[in-house]
C-alpha cells in the first residue's frame, strides 16, 4: 500500500492506518493528543508512541479532571519515570493544561465542550487538504496560528503553532494523507 512515506514502521504503520487523520471529537481523546503532542516537541513521534502506554497509566487515563489534581510530588514521581519523556517543563505544561482544559470545557457546556471549542476554528468541517509530496504538507497555517494565540491566551502552554498544526493532523481537523495514500481518499469520504 502506498502509505504516506512517514509511516516507516510497525508502530507508525498501524498509527498511520488507524488513527492519523481521523476525526475525533471525545474530550478525553482530544486531552490525549494535546499532551502527547505537547510531549512530543522536539522528539519523534515514534519516541511518543513507544510511550504512549505508560502515559496512559502515569496520567490517569488522561482525565483532565484527575491531571489537573496532581501535586508537586506527583510531578516529582513522573520526573523519575522513564517510561515518559522526563522534561519538567512538559510534565508541568500538562497538569496546567489540564486546568485550562476544564475551564474550556465549562465555558463551552460541560462534556464535549473542549471538542464544540476546538472544532470551531475549522467550522466543525475537516480540512481537506490535497497534498501530493510530503513537501506539500505544511508545518502551520494561519488556522493552528490562531488556534495557538487562543489556546495561550486561555493559559494552555506547549502549544505552539507546529504543536498545534500536527494536533490539527492527528485529531482529523485536516486531512494531510498524501493524495496517493489510500487513507486520503477513505478520510474524505468520512467528511
Amino acid at each position: 500500500m502506498p502509505r504516506c512515506p512517514w509511516a516507516g514502521n510497525d508502530l507508525l504503520i498501524a498509527y498511520h492506518d488507524h488513527e492519523w487523520g481521523v476525526p475525533v471529537r471525545d474530550d478525553r481523546t482530544l486531552f490525549e493528543f494535546l499532551i502527547l503532542e505537547g510531549a512530543q516537541a522536539g522528539l519523534s513521534w515514534d519516541t511518543i508512541l513507544k510511550k504512549r502506554e505508560r502515559y496512559r497509566k502515569v496520567f490517569a487515563g488522561f482525565d483532565p479532571a484527575r491531571v489537573a489534581r496532581f501535586d508537586a510530588a506527583k510531578v516529582k514521581s513522573l520526573l523519575q519515570d522513564a517510561g515518559i519523556v522526563r522534561n519538567r517543563l512538559k510534565v508541568e505544561s500538562a497538569v496546567t493544561n489540564a486546568r485550562a482544559f476544564l475551564k474550556v470545557q465549562r465555558e463551552f457546556g460541560g462534556e464535549g465542550g473542549f471538542a464544540r471549542y476546538i472544532w470551531g476554528f475549522v467550522g466543525d468541517t475537516p480540512i481537506d487538504n490535497r497534498p501530493r509530496a510530503r513537501r506539500d504538507v505544511p508545518a502551520s497555517s494561519p488556522i493552528s496560528d490562531a488556534m495557538s494565540k487562543d489556546l495561550k491566551k486561555r493559559g494552555f502552554r506547549f502549544v505552539g503553532t507546529t504543536i498545534c498544526y500536527a494536533f490539527m493532523q492527528a485529531v482529523g481537523m485536516v486531512n494531510d494523507h498524501l493524495v496517493s495514500c489510500p487513507r486520503h481518499a477513505k478520510l474524505s469520504k468520512r467528511r
